[in-house]
């Protein structure tokens, strides 16, 4: 086995055990939407060409929902650094957010509505910005 990025294998077990999909904030999001009518997609690439998947996509009125980790995508307001390899993490969370521009700067030239969640927010709060975002498509 090549060299591990993680600290230490308790490290390298738990970050293997993070979910790429079906997190606990998503999930919340997907009910409340489900319960206020809305029919989605879900892990779906809004654009079949373009390698990026959203968590939630709707897709005759083209909105693309995501629910960002604080830690994984930097929440200005949650945010904590990573007190152990906290050179790869900044790094890591640094190309995190690059690509969620990138993405956005894509899914929005291609006439879509990008919504970014962060997994604080209440669901409700969620719910609301994409039921405006739907109505208006």
């Amino acid at each position: 086995m090549s060299e591990s990025w993680a600290s230490s294998p308790a490290v390298r077990r738990g970050m293997q055990a993070n979910r790429g999909r079906d997190t606990k904030p998503e999930l919340a999001v997907r009910r409340a939407a489900h319960a206020a009518g809305l029919r989605y997609r879900v892990d779906r690439r809004p654009i079949p060409t373009f390698n990026r998947r959203a968590d939630l996509v709707f897709t005759r009125s083209k909105v693309a929902v995501f629910v960002d980790g604080c830690f994984w995508h930097g929440c200005p307001e949650h945010h904590t650094i990573a007190k152990s390899n906290a050179t790869f993490w900044a790094e890591k969370v640094r190309r995190n957010r690059e690509r969620d521009a990138e993405t956005d700067s894509a899914l929005t030239a291609a006439g879509w509505t990008v919504i970014r969640a962060w997994e604080h927010e209440t669901p409700d709060d969620v719910v609301e910005r994409i039921l405006s975002a739907v109505s208006k498509a």
